[in-house]
């Protein structure tokens, strides 16, 4: 599974106690966040569609496109947490292959998922 590491030890992390919103779907995107510690629930609606744990991205999609939040993320535990501004996701992206890639893995990831369950 592709886990993003980059930041592991980065002085950017937040703690987020349980239940917090960190975002509620179609909110405009500020910040992508990478998960230290913990777990964020993603909802659409009253359904959790993923929960994203350490190393793994999440509010990356409203990022890069511009478009209005999806889905809304509530840390399910106390969580830490790497928020990342549009400019330092470009950055990143730009300087830092290893994270685009590991990224990328983490969306393709996500995507396998969603296609197998429309499958199953």
């Amino acid at each position: 599974m592709a886990r993003i590491t980059i930041l592991n030890n980065s002085r950017d992390a937040i703690d987020v106690p349980a239940g917090t919103v960190i975002f509620q779907q179609g909110d405009r995107a500020e910040h992508m966040y990478v998960v230290i510690e913990g777990g964020v629930d993603l909802t659409i609606g009253n359904t959790t569609i993923a929960t994203a744990g350490p190393g793994e991205a999440f509010g990356e999609m409203a990022l890069i496109d511009n478009v209005a939040r999806s889905a809304t993320a509530v840390a399910a535990v106390g969580s830490r947490v790497v928020p990342i501004d549009r400019s330092r996701f470009l950055f990143m992206v730009t300087e830092t292959p290893n994270f685009a890639l590991q990224l990328l893995g983490i969306m393709a990831e996500r995507l396998r998922t969603h296609n197998d369950r429309l499958v199953s």
